[in-house]
């Protein structure tokens, strides 16, 4: 007689002809399944499945798969069947997925379990998504445990046994050749895809991953050391443990003080608006007068990153083999201008995240900007405007979040001295045209704040100490508090739709839109963005409309090369002794 199986097994679903005692009779050669009827006394009522006349063993296990920060479910399909003696492993696996065959068979033995004899094949549901790394070690090996019978619970009845039910859980770990259970990478990553796709699973995962998964609130972790440790707790023996937290974050990093920066005042203040509303910035001046400087002061101006940020951003490191450190830190990443595309936004022939996504919810600093290379610059324009990236290969499309604050610092010219007071410049007009003209227009067009930082005055080592970091961040987190009530994001992420609503200008402040439109020919983008900035200058106010001074003060800040203001407006109002 021949019983078909249902298509589409769900994780939990266990077949195996090993002799059992169900409802007190010995059931020899039947197939045993934790999704069928279950009798009056709660154990599971068998059928016999027989196919070809041959007796199968079949075990659904539930795990995970990556693909960059993106998580898919999958089913580890694990079948005992006759014939000679071999172990395939089916569904699209990389090297380090085929090489789990010896991983697997060396925990079993040395657990002291006996691995199965008999034709083995695993097959690691959905066939078409590639599987990688040493994770599916832990499922594999409990499938075959499952599916050889070395798997079972004493019932409440006594004399009987039943199949323990894992369709409750999903399993991923390395397996070492003792049994023990080793850390795999991305255990944040694993966590947030379990989470978004079954909140109520439990995640099995080793010591020191679950420690780290633990920290996503409303998801159970559990905690196995060794493969026994697995067995044990679905035969009833000894419940695995539920991994708590490590409460304490890991050290943040310490940025260096406001204070300082002596002098450049106007340089500060643009510096406290970028942080307060989220903006982009660009610094172009003369080496030595304080880029750097300031660009590493960044961080510790802006407001701490909440728990679900800071679960991100060390999920994000995770997936890119680092080490993921919990803090409400912002991220601050700083390339070299020898970086690729691929290192800048991502890439290579299975797609990783790159420096924007690493910088993602905080900042990432481009210091000799226009010594990148152009395509690489180019690349940044499409995540600057979305927040995401989407990395395409022939296989599969990747999309990798990247809502970084971009800050970049630059000379004017080749030689660094174009404008300088005591030092003469030495490069050609032309020169001087092409150095700039690796910063296309399209790009510029979406820099928030660009500023001309001048030379230092003889006696800046005179000037007193400015605001130090704790006073401009008190004032910055007031701002973004403000803006977080009104719309729950900050203002340089406001939509066109928001700024007309927001950012309402009396009658003088359109005339003066209109003068600076047709004297430095504007754009619609450029003119949004100078209102985002004039809005985050009216909240450092706690001012509810944006006034003429905001606005002339916003315009001012579109000067990389240090043009005048806008018409109508005093720069030096704005501007103190220079650094």
């Amino acid at each position: 007689m021949l019983h078909l199986m249902k298509p589409g097994l769900k994780p939990g679903l266990f077949i195996h002809r090993n002799l059992m005692v169900i409802d007190g009779v010995k059931a020899a050669g039947q197939i045993l399944s934790a999704s069928g009827d279950r009798g009056r006394h709660g154990s599971i009522k068998i059928s016999p499945i027989v196919y070809m006349g041959t007796l199968m063993s079949l075990a659904v296990v539930a795990s995970q798969a990556l693909c960059g920060l993106d998580g898919f479910p999958v089913r580890v399909e694990v079948h005992i069947g006759p014939g000679l003696p071999g172990f395939a492993v089916v569904g699209l696996p990389d090297a380090g997925v085929r090489e789990s065959r010896e991983r697997v068979r060396s925990a079993i033995v040395s657990s002291g379990f006996d691995f199965p004899s008999g034709r083995i094949t695993v097959n690691l549901a959905p066939a078409d998504l590639p599987k990688e790394s040493g994770r599916f070690d832990l499922p594999i090996a409990v499938g075959l445990l499952l599916a050889s019978g070395q798997i079972v619970a004493a019932s409440s009845e006594a004399g009987t046994l039943s199949v323990p039910d894992v369709s409750a859980y999903v399993f991923a770990g390395e397996l070492s050749l003792t049994g023990a259970v080793v850390r795999v990478d991305a255990p944040l990553a694993i966590a947030l895809a379990v989470a978004r796709s079954r909140p109520q699973a439990c995640l099995v995962l080793p010591p020191a991953c679950a420690r780290d998964a633990a920290r996503l609130s409303g998801l159970r972790v559990m905690s196995a050391a060794t493969l026994s440790d697995i067995v044990a707790h679905f035969s009833g023996v000894q419940d695995l443990s539920l991994a708590q937290p490590d409460d304490c974050a890991s050290p943040s990093p310490s940025f260096p003080c406001l204070s300082d920066v002596r002098g450049q005042a106007s340089a500060r203040r643009a510096l406290e608006i970028a942080a307060a509303g989220g903006h982009s910035m660009l610094m172009a001046g003369s080496p030595g007068i304080g880029k750097s400087m300031l660009a590493q002061r960044l961080p510790g101006l802006l407001p701490e990153l909440d728990r679900d940020q800071a679960i991100e951003v060390a999920a994000m490191a995770s997936v890119c083999g680092l080490d993921a450190q919990f803090s409400v830190v912002p991220p601050f990443r700083a390339p070299h201008h020898s970086a690729s595309v691929a290192a800048l936004v991502g890439g290579g022939v299975s797609p990783r995240p790159g420096e924007i996504s690493l910088a993602h919810h905080g900042v990432l600093f481009l210091d000799e900007l226009p010594e990148f290379d152009r395509r690489v610059l180019e690349s940044l324009r499409e995540p600057m405007e979305t927040g995401i990236v989407s990395i395409a290969r022939a296989a599969r499309t990747l999309t990798f979040p990247a809502e970084f604050q971009f800050l970049a610092a630059m000379n004017p010219c080749p030689c660094g001295y174009l404008g300088h007071p005591s030092i003469a410049c030495t490069c050609s007009p032309e020169r001087v045209d092409r150095y700039r003209a690796k910063l296309s227009g399209p790009l510029l067009d979406r820099i928030d704040l660009q500023i001309a930082l001048p030379p230092p005055v003889h006696n800046w080592m005179d000037a007193p100490r400015e605001e130090d970091s704790a006073k401009v961040r008190k004032r910055v987190q007031e701002a973004r508090q403000l803006q977080m009530a009104r719309l729950g994001r900050p203002n340089a992420k406001l939509s066109a739709s928001e700024i007309g609503k927001l950012c309402v200008l009396p009658q003088e402040g359109k005339e003066l839109i209109h003068k600076a439109m047709q004297r430095w020919n504007w754009s619609a983008r450029t003119v949004d963005r100078v209102l985002r900035v004039a809005r985050t200058i009216a909240d450092l106010a706690s001012d509810q409309n944006i006034r003429l001074e905001h606005l002339a003060e916003a315009s001012q800040y579109r000067q990389p090369w240090g043009a005048p203001a806008a018409p109508g407006h005093d720069p030096g109002s704005c501007q103190s002794a220079p650094y």
